[in-house]
């Protein structure tokens, strides 16, 4: 039985042709815009493996990105639940996808490197648990079907 049900509509232009359309490989962009009401353009195309423009974000770059966002609002929420104050979050995610002939590409692992900062006088120990109950609770991690590991570090902010 389902819960509750979220939608999300987004449009995705391709900006990318070149005049031809795509009569051959080499002969289109891989430019695309991203847009959704309220927000500001996120300007996408393809990874440069793929004859993309390494200055927008790709596809995998915004997949690696949702994975570490929604851990962090995720441990965010849960932090403040707990009474554990956080005064910094930061997060250098990576993934790793393959390709190959039979399946095409897909990402193996993703994982994920929070270095959170708490308030003086808050134990830093606490903070395993809410790294596993805010991967246990996020949406996008829940979503998808490789491993998303978490290798947290944590500080104490400055007296």
């Amino acid at each position: 039985m389902h819960g509750r049900e979220h939608h999300y509509r987004v449009s995705v232009h391709w900006t990318g042709n070149r005049g031809p359309g795509t009569t051959s490989y080499a002969a289109y962009g891989r430019d695309h815009v991203v847009r959704a009401p309220g927000k500001p353009d996120l300007l996408g195309s393809s990874d440069p493996a793929f004859r993309g423009d390494a200055t927008r974000y790709n596809p995998e770059d915004l997949l690696v990105a949702s994975l570490s966002a929604c851990h962090m609002l995720w441990f965010l929420h849960l932090a403040a639940e707990a009474g554990v104050i956080v005064t910094d979050y930061r997060d250098e995610p990576e993934g790793t996808m393959v390709e190959d002939r039979d399946r095409g590409g897909y990402f193996t692992r993703v994982v994920l490197h929070p270095a959170v900062t708490v308030a003086p006088g808050i134990e830093t120990g606490r903070l395993d648990a809410i790294h596993r109950d805010a991967h246990k609770h996020c949406f996008i991690a829940n979503s998808v079907n490789f491993p998303v590991d978490i290798a947290p570090t944590a500080g104490t902010a400055p007296a």
